[in-house]
């Protein structure tokens, strides 16, 4: 398991396939090892709290001596990202405008996308931030559809910057030549952009750098979540994002009792084969069906040891 650990760990995967419950056994391990280690839920079926028997919420609460758990909120952040932007544009939008500006910003705050986008802003922040006080942070994103959207986010983004970029760059452009002064005008705006352009560059070259940040996913062997998996992997290297540990999670054992069992075994042995050919270069780690949940430090314990 040592060779997970990297800086940063993103655990990714279908809902309901046991990622969360990978992540924190990664984090347990982590810190039993002796690293300082902070474990993220960007999940809104947040169930962090239930794994470790603490309420954990939105600051970084101390689960043992090297461990501290976060669960963001989406709406939380999505507040506090809108409120940031309407603190930007204070002394930047004519006073007359202010009120149709903060309308409409209000408004944006239930478009699709923006949860995300706040979401990653805060990802940002723990990245470049955070990152400092702590050897290694592991990341529980939400289901797959989320997360492919989420590490895509620096490079699009990235992009969107820049033209703006571009654009603000031609206007001051021409209202210098307007002026016909020569000397270049004032833009906050153009500052800000530069500012978060930077941030998303910072951001991207960790994500980018396998010495830095790894990828793990975690399925079980079912038709859904391995095409789910394929497709979701096969996005990410488009990305250059490549994801090189698969945790397969909730195997049966090899000689299970009973007719019922024994034809799910078959069944289920399709889809291994299906995994093995899928995902060759990708290192794979099984993990057997549990006979109860994992909701105490000894099952996880337990469930981390296959990983």
């Amino acid at each position: 398991m040592q060779e997970l650990i990297n800086k940063i760990v993103f655990v990714g995967g279908k809902g309901g396939v046991g990622k969360s419950t990978s992540a924190a056994a990664i984090a347990w391990k982590s810190a039993k090892d002796g690293f300082k280690t902070l474990l993220v839920s960007t999940d809104p079926a947040h169930n962090l709290g239930d794994i470790f028997d603490k309420k954990i919420g939105g600051k970084v609460t101390s689960v043992t001596a090297n461990l501290a758990a976060l669960e963001i909120d989406p709406d939380i952040e999505t507040e506090k990202y809108m409120k940031g932007v309407k603190e930007n544009i204070k002394g930047i939008v004519h006073s007359r405008m202010v009120e149709e500006v903060h309308r409409q910003l209000d408004t944006a705050k239930a478009s699709p996308g923006a949860d995300e986008a706040a979401l990653f802003d805060k990802l940002i922040s723990i990245i470049l931030e955070e990152s400092e006080c702590y050897d290694t942070i592991i990341i529980d994103t939400a289901p797959t559809g989320h997360t492919i959207r989420l590490l895509s986010l620096p490079e699009l983004m990235g992009i969107w910057i820049e033209g703006m970029l571009q654009k603000r760059q031609k206007t001051n452009d021409n209202y210098t030549q307007l002026l016909n002064d020569g000397d270049p005008i004032d833009d906050p705006i153009y500052d800000v952009l530069k500012k978060r352009k930077e941030r998303f560059s910072a951001a991207r070259e960790i994500l980018l750098n396998p010495e830095k940040t790894s990828f793990v996913f975690v399925l079980n062997p079912e038709r859904l979540p391995i095409l789910e998996t394929k497709k979701a992997l096969t996005l990410l290297d488009s990305y250059h994002l490549h994801v090189k540990t698969l945790i397969v999670n909730k195997t049966l054992p090899e000689n299970p009792e009973g007719e019922f069992l024994r034809k799910r075994k078959e069944h289920e042995e399709k889809y291994v084969t299906m995994i093995e050919e899928y995902f060759v270069k990708q290192k794979l780690s099984y993990v057997p069906l549990f006979s109860n949940d994992i909701s105490d430090m000894a099952e996880l314990e337990k469930f981390g040891a296959y990983i």
